[in-house]
């Protein structure tokens, strides 16, 4: 890490809540930016800044479809190469693939087309400051916007960037500068120190992709049982349970688990592996069947995770714990003392 990019506040793990900042927080001034990276989240990006007041000088677009995606969202805007745009503007916002950023960033930096006073941001989740320093050695000002928000790449963004709260870092004394470019588009900044960010990012990927895969296996299951508007027919129960998570934590669980009532989860179990079963009269020969061929290790996995949660908040006993674990099999995690 280069230090003299590092905020003060970023030494501890308490450092992650934003501090107070003697500097008031306002609007930025209009600035001349550019974007590089057309993907979902560079298109909408450069879209709400643009619409916020300040002038699109133009993108970076590598791919056929990213070009696409940024004439439909920004009609007019002009393409031009990395090293044009970091020539031109006094925002630099990098949007690509984390694999990609710090090898992008290296290479333009050993051109020499970063300027001193030049402000230089990405927006991937799981890096912090230091992923800037060759440009930081060039002089420009390094920070750090990661919005905590999924992106579609379409006008629908917009909108779900209002009241999007955002992991920001920057050098100490323009930490005002990164919020303000976060206020600018609606969106709550909080300052998050570096060392926090792969804990922040690994958070976030669990609780927010990992749940499309346990929403989508939720839905395929109840079409496998007959249940043909299934999304229609969950979202009610699915919605009270996470607004429950929310507002209560883990006081919110219900189910078997939550009474340790291990012959139904053995039950579950059963209805998961077997998989193909749909009543006769129900099933549509013209459509595939789905056999669930994923659906135990997951219910399996995260079963075990729940009932360790559970039996140490004292929810369930050591028997119904153990009961649960002789169902489920070798996939209880370790258990912290109560």
């Amino acid at each position: 890490m280069n230090q003299d990019f590092e905020p003060e506040c970023a030494q501890t793990p308490m450092a992650a809540i934003s501090p107070p900042i003697s500097v008031p927080i306002t609007r930025s001034a209009t600035l001349n930016f550019g974007v590089i990276g057309m993907g979902a989240v560079g298109s909408v990006l450069a879209a709400a800044w643009k619409q916020a007041g300040h002038n699109l000088v133009g993108v970076a677009a590598r791919s056929a479809g990213s070009r696409e995606r940024a004439a439909a969202m920004l009609p007019g805007v002009q393409f031009v190469s990395p090293q044009e745009l970091c020539a031109q503007v006094d925002l630099l916002v990098f949007t690509v693939r984390d694999t990609e950023l710090a090898d992008l960033v290296e290479n333009l930096a050993s051109q020499g087309v970063f300027r001193t006073g030049q402000l230089v941001a990405h927006t991937a989740g799981a890096f912090g400051l230091e992923v800037l320093s060759p440009a930081a050695e060039s002089g420009v000002i390094p920070l750090a916007l990661h919005p905590a928000q999924t992106f579609s790449g379409t006008s629908l963004d917009l909108a779900r960037l209002h009241g999007c709260f955002w992991a920001v870092n920057a050098p100490l004394a323009l930490l005002p500068v990164a919020q303000a470019l976060v206020l600018d588009i609606g969106g709550i900044p909080r300052v998050l120190a570096d060392g926090a960010r792969p804990l922040y990012h690994a958070a976030l990927a669990h609780g927010a992709n990992h749940l499309v895969t346990l929403v989508t296996q939720t839905l395929r299951a109840l079409q496998v049982a007959g249940i043909e508007d299934s999304a229609s027919f969950a979202q009610p129960l699915m919605k009270a349970a996470l607004e429950r998570a929310l507002q209560e934590g883990e006081a919110g669980l219900s189910g078997p688990i939550s009474r340790g009532d291990a012959p139904t989860i053995a039950k579950h179990l059963r209805a998961l592996e077997n998989g193909q079963w749909r009543d006769s009269e129900d099933l549509d020969p013209a459509l595939p069947r789905d056999n669930l061929a994923d659906l135990p290790g997951t219910y399996r996995a995260l079963a075990a995770a729940t009932a360790a949660r559970v039996l140490n908040r004292g929810g369930i006993n050591e028997l119904q714990y153990k009961q649960i674990e002789g169902v489920l099999g070798n996939c209880a995690p370790d258990r912290q003392e109560r």
